[in-house]
């Protein structure tokens, strides 16, 4: 009869411990990953995890693997069949879903900055993003620039402007320093406002990533039609 340490090593898998890995990291951060946590969170003892994934640093791979994933069944795909007419709002709905993933993992821009690799799964997004670019009649020359412009908004994500402090509440701003900054105290006194409800202190975050993301779309929708 097997023991039970055999019996849990049976049951365990690479997606099964991946899958773990994720939900230690939504509960409490990424950086607080390590094998011996992820081992106790499955009821085996750590060396049976080396049987799956060699180090942390292929949990962390297969981290980013696993949430591109999860981006391709939200947004039903990485095919691209769009037309001239339709590749923009195409676009748009892929990123925002991509979005919607990333917003529940958001470990994962600090991880794919830290990583710097390209999983599979990431890769056929971007080629995906490439795609519905080229559906719309855009040159590979054109397409090569929006990815830039685009940057980690692709992804569903921005480097904000901080302009808040991280847990929600507005930053300290010295008045001396107000008095010499003009333009920024007026647009301050204008338009920032409480919104508790936000991922960000003072604005909508999610209204803000859509207004630059329908910035830039439409720039390479007129692009596209010269």
């Amino acid at each position: 009869m097997p023991t039970r340490s055999t019996g849990a090593r049976a049951r365990l898998t690479r997606e099964r411990v991946l899958l773990a890995a994720r939900d230690l990291a939504d509960a409490d951060g990424v950086e607080t990953l390590t094998m011996r946590r992820l081992a106790e969170s499955l009821g085996v003892e750590a060396m049976s995890l080396y049987h799956h994934v060699p180090n942390k640093d292929a949990i962390l791979d297969g981290l980013v693997e696993l949430v591109f994933t999860e981006i391709e069944g939200e947004v039903g795909g990485f095919g691209s069949t769009s037309t001239p007419d339709t590749w923009r709002d195409d676009l748009r709905v892929r990123i925002l879903g991509a979005r919607r993933v990333l917003l529940r993992h958001p470990w994962l821009p600090g991880l794919l900055e830290a990583r710097a690799v390209l999983a599979p799964t990431m890769a056929r997004y971007v080629d995906g993003v490439v795609g519905l670019m080229r559906d719309g009649g855009l040159s590979y020359d054109l397409v090569h620039h929006a990815l830039h412009a685009l940057g980690s908004r692709m992804y569903g994500f921005t480097q904000e402007l901080r302009l808040d402090d991280p847990d929600g509440g507005a930053t300290e701003i010295d008045p001396a320093m107000l008095a010499t900054v003009p333009n920024l105290a007026g647009m301050l006194a204008e338009v920032v406002h409480d919104d508790p409800g936000s991922t960000l202190g003072w604005c909508d975050d999610q209204s803000e990533f859509e207004f630059g993301l329908d910035l830039l779309l439409d720039g390479l929708e007129r692009l596209g039609r010269r």
